[in-house]
């Protein structure tokens, strides 16, 4: 496990991280990309079908309800588009980070 899985999301306040400080944190991640704002990051899931796209996104649901945490998702037949930003700062936090690392945690896909 990384260190980011490790941690637990706290609230957030103040200035989004620095494009930087974003991109440091996204080496530590698997999959993950910023968007073309660099203001939220994302990344897309393949499954075999619908039982194991569904699956998955009750796993990612867990842990989101677990940290306080929530991303958008986008669900399809085969396919989870997964997308995190901290409203509370106006982009990026450590937040996004923490849980991305949890879902890769989960395992590959």
């Amino acid at each position: 496990m990384s260190e980011l899985a490790s941690k637990t999301c706290t609230p957030r306040h103040g200035a989004a991280l620095s494009p930087e400080q974003a991109g440091r944190l996204l080496r530590e991640l698997h999959g993950w990309a910023p968007t073309d704002d660099a203001k939220q990051i994302r990344r897309t899931f393949a499954f075999e079908n619908y039982w194991k796209t569904m699956a998955f996104v009750n796993a990612v649901a867990w842990i989101a309800h677990q940290q306080d945490h929530h991303p958008d998702m986008t669900v399809g037949y085969n396919k989870l588009t997964i997308v995190f930003s901290t409203h509370s700062v106006g982009g990026l936090s450590e937040n996004d980070f923490i849980c991305a690392a949890k879902i890769d945690a989960l395992g590959s896909v």
